[in-house]
């Protein structure tokens, strides 16, 4: 079985679409593949379907919606041939223990892939090993194709598992430009940070690479325009400052020379991330601006 829902959702069993068009079954078997090869109380799928507010026959009703995916797995077995000719579809989605069961088969799922690469990418940022970091890191996010569950209706369980996957997403692209930086590849970073800053106008990292990009490539005041730029619409939309880190970054570069800034901003601010944009606010930790002269 392949499982991707770092998108739009795709679960093929023999490399057949299993995926249903009508939008509850397509929402019940999102979540059975976000938690593939673990137990998903009845309760839950049921919770997710009618926002914690479940009709009398939602058992039953989750029941069918089951049944329903199964004959679409029973069509995918069956056009797999005599490969998977010893499966049937209850030992695809497995009932166990008052829920459901989307057991993988051992088959390549990209939420943990892109978790397995990540993970790696961060200890390598963590052993300064950038070159590396950069690689796997950027292969962590190609596993992306847009939004998690993009065209999956979603109840309040998968509406907080995309916006947490969105926050790892970020994490991940925060650390692989850093790397990057550190790499001095300031100018190949510029056209997509241009592109992040304007989609992410209050996230004070990406802002702050931005700065250190622009500074780098011989930009000193487009870089200090871009502090105020993001300072005045903290202030507008959130009524607040610019962090500290960030502050001491445009001082950094406010008091440097045209071709170097000696001083380090040695902390990452606080990401500010508005509602809408696709991530919740902050969370990624503590770290440092690559140094910006």
């Amino acid at each position: 079985m392949e499982i991707r829902v770092l998108g739009t959702l795709d679960v093929r069993v023999g490399g057949v679409s299993v995926v249903p068009s009508a939008p509850k079954p397509r929402q019940v078997l999102g979540l059975l593949a976000l938690r593939a090869d673990q137990v998903v109380p009845a309760e839950a799928l049921a919770d997710e379907l009618w926002s914690g507010r479940p009709p009398r026959s939602a058992r039953t009703t989750v029941q069918t919606y089951v049944l329903q995916l199964r004959e679409l797995i029973d069509r995918a077995l069956t056009a797999a041939g005599s490969a998977r000719e010893a499966s049937c579809a209850k030992d695809v989605l497995v009932t166990s223990s008052g829920g459901y069961l989307l057991d993988s088969g051992g088959g390549p799922t990209d939420l943990r892939e892109f978790e397995r690469l990540s993970g790696t990418g961060y200890r390598a940022m963590d052993g300064e090993d950038y070159p590396a970091a950069a690689r796997l890191l950027g292969e962590a996010l190609a596993l992306w194709r847009g939004p998690a569950f993009a065209d999956v209706p979603v109840g309040g369980q998968l509406t907080v598992e995309a916006r947490r996957l969105e926050e790892t997403r970020l994490c991940a692209l925060d650390q692989r430009i850093e790397a990057d930086l550190r790499l001095g590849r300031h100018r190949v970073l510029l056209a997509e940070l241009t592109v992040l800053v304007d989609r992410y106008r209050t996230h004070e990292s990406l802002h702050g690479q931005y700065m250190v990009a622009l500074h780098r490539s011989g930009r000193r005041g487009e870089a200090l325009e871009a502090f105020q730029c993001l300072r005045n619409t903290l202030v507008r939309e959130l009524g607040m400052e610019p962090s500290a880190g960030l502050r001491r970054l445009q001082r950094s570069i406010l008091l440097a020379g045209p071709e170097h800034v000696t001083e380090r901003a040695t902390e990452r601010p606080v990401e500010r991330v508005p509602a809408g944009a696709g991530a919740a606010a902050g969370s990624l930790g503590v770290a440092r601006f690559s140094r910006v002269g």
